[in-house]
């Protein structure tokens, strides 16, 4: 089978860095392609998370979410303007380009903003897939009864999803992991360990649905939700666990290519939502950053647990609980840097 690489880092994922400069309307290019997820971060301060895609929309009132946070969506027209074709066009706030600060954007191609899917019991308002790259946004409004069911259009069985209620505060952004597996959750927002849950009515995901219980944070009467969902692929993308050792000379995890971002979570204890890319400071041992604070990237104190980024997997570099404690179970989401697609269409594993 013949090979190519794909153009950029990644015609499906990309990491992006800026520096602040204070003005409106700026356009941040570079992306590679016109993104449909875009997550970013203050590096230099402690301004939060930011979450837009375009399902949702980049234009009007209500569109941001914070992964650090409860909140509903909100309208924060100073800092997000709108997507463009190699990147996006963002405003003044100190959130996204104040001058002197610097900043990452975590981007994923789905497929624009998508349309109805009929395949579970609630029909989607929107769903946007991209199938070779196992990825999609789904919103939908929930009916309120246990063992409703969501087309998420992947084709396949996702392996992680992320739902968060748009509509109201207060409702946490739940997890399913396949790892830990649907009788049991995991919510980005907080550090708490796996806890038992009905969230996905104790149901595993198909090659066409997900289910959710009746909980208000999911699946309330009338109650308006956003889906991210994710599909394993061979050479691109990864979710998994494994056991930490305790020692500097850390576990190594195999995922069979490069990757350019990690995301990692004890699951048997409390630890926070670390995130790795191959763009922000050293190739190999990169700052962390926490889906659920807004703490800056540091070289020192708890952000410090790095982890090496190898041609075929990551290996633990800290004894830090977080990632590396001894016995403690863990799981996690990676990317690929730029992965080879066969003839096929499908991405392969590194060489």
């Amino acid at each position: 089978m013949a090979y190519t690489t794909i153009n950029k880092s990644s015609d499906f994922f990309n990491a992006l860095l800026w520096s602040g400069n204070g003005s409106d309307n700026r356009v941040i290019s570079g992306v590679g392609f016109q993104p449909d997820w875009i997550w970013w971060k203050q590096r230099t301060g402690t301004n939060g998370h930011g979450v837009i895609d375009a399902v949702r929309g980049t234009s009007g009132t209500n569109y941001t979410l914070a992964t650090n946070n409860t909140s509903a969506e909100f309208d924060w027209s100073s800092i997000f303007k709108n997507i463009q074709s190699d990147g996006y066009t963002v405003g003044t706030d100190s959130a996204i380009n104040q001058s002197g600060q610097t900043y990452v954007g975590w981007n994923w191609k789905a497929n624009g903003a998508g349309s109805s899917n009929t395949d579970g019991s609630i029909n989607t308002t929107y769903t946007s897939v991209n199938t070779t790259a196992g990825f999609s946004i789904s919103k939908y409004t929930g009916n309120g009864t246990g063992g409703a069911t969501i087309g998420h259009g992947l084709g396949s069985v996702p392996h992680m999803y992320i739902v968060k209620r748009l509509d109201a505060g207060s409702s946490n952004w739940h997890v399913y992991h396949q790892s830990i597996g649907a009788t049991k959750g995991l919510k980005l927002n907080l550090t708490n360990a796996e806890s038992t849950s009905d969230i996905w009515q104790d149901t595993a995901p198909t090659s066409s649905v997900f289910s959710l219980g009746s909980s208000v944070d999911v699946n309330a009467s009338g109650g308006t939700y956003i889906a991210y969902c994710f599909a394993e692929k061979t050479g691109y993308s990864k979710f998994g666990s494994y056991t930490g050792n305790g020692n500097a000379d850390g576990t190594f995890v195999y995922t069979g290519f490069k990757p350019n971002w990690v995301m990692i979570k004890e699951t048997s204890g409390v630890g926070g939502w670390r995130i790795f890319d191959n763009k922000r400071p050293g190739y190999n041992e990169p700052y962390a950053l926490l889906a659920d604070n807004s703490d800056a990237e540091t070289e020192t104190g708890a952000s410090r647990n790095k982890i090496d980024q190898l041609s075929n997997g990551f290996k633990l570099r800290f004894q830090y609980n977080d990632t590396n404690g001894a016995g403690g179970s863990y799981i996690y989401m990676a990317f690929a840097e730029a992965p080879l697609v066969g003839s096929n269409n499908v991405p392969c594993t590194a060489r």
